[in-house]
């Protein structure tokens, strides 16, 4: 494929994990890439991205700030922009009373408030083009209560549910919304939010490449939502029949700090 008719593909969270292999699917369709992350990984992840053949430019930078994600804009310019794979996100476990408020801010401003800001202002040019693809990772943490993981799984309640509404908005554009919900998944993730020590953290996780692929695939098909895996469709419809109740508390038991060497299985049951 010419240089000049690749289709240029954005990438958050590109790192490692799922944006990682979001990235590189990318890559193997032969997308030129502009990738962004808030870790130094990012610059040995471009290396591998550029030796699939396509142009790769990388940024560092924290999306949880307007600045951080005014310099992604920057990078991109006025280039038309095919496919926006927003993944960018973190959590944060514990009890959200102990939580200090630069931390669930910064949670907050990662996965909604700067994911927002960025997905207007690619979407725009997308429009007036009449064409373009954006795939959010939710989660399917956002079908319940998350007890001591209060903040998350309210961040990613808004995710998906923001982005079928954009998606209906969208709806005669040309420009397709879909929505990832991933389970537990073997990355950083809990590493990252401190929840080593629980029944989750300690949990069987899906194959992040497997994971890409699923959101990758249902992406380029235009599909509105995907949930990843057997198991987590059944939590999934589990989660639209049983009362929030029981599931903060089902939550708990896999989320409560220390309850990581519990032999009791829980996670593994369906929620409910």
């Amino acid at each position: 494929m010419s240089e000049d008719l690749r289709p240029l593909s954005v990438v958050t969270g590109a790192s490692s994990g799922i944006g990682y292999e979001l990235a590189m699917l990318c890559a193997e369709d032969g997308h030129d890439l502009i990738v962004v992350a808030d870790r130094p990984e990012i610059v040995e992840a471009a290396q591998a991205f550029e030796a699939m053949g396509v142009r790769v430019q990388r940024l560092m930078a924290d999306l949880a700030t307007l600045d951080g994600v005014d310099r992604l804009l920057e990078l991109v310019g006025d280039r038309p922009v095919d496919h926006l794979l927003a993944n960018a996100g973190h959590g944060l476990g514990h009890a959200f009373l102990e939580q200090p408020v630069a931390a669930w801010r910064h949670v907050i401003d990662t996965n909604v408030t700067g994911t927002l800001y960025l997905v207007q202002r690619v979407a725009r040019p997308m429009v007036e083009r009449g064409r373009g693809r954006i795939l959010f990772t939710g989660s399917i943490a956002g079908l319940m209560p998350g007890t001591f993981q209060a903040v998350y799984n309210g961040t990613k309640a808004f995710i998906d549910s923001f982005a079928w509404a954009l998606r209906n908005e969208l709806k005669d554009t040309g420009v397709s919304v879909t929505t990832l919900l991933p389970g537990a998944t073997d990355t950083e993730f809990f590493e990252r939010a401190g929840m080593q020590d629980t029944k989750v953290g300690q949990g069987k996780k899906d194959d992040p490449a497997d994971v890409a692929r699923t959101g990758y695939n249902a992406m380029m098909k235009g599909e509105g939502d995907v949930v990843h895996g057997l198991r987590n469709k059944v939590q999934a419809a589990m989660a639209a029949v049983t009362p929030e109740s029981v599931m903060a508390e089902q939550h708990r038991k896999m989320a409560e700090p220390g309850t990581g060497d519990d032999d009791e299985e829980i996670y593994q049951k369906p929620l409910g």
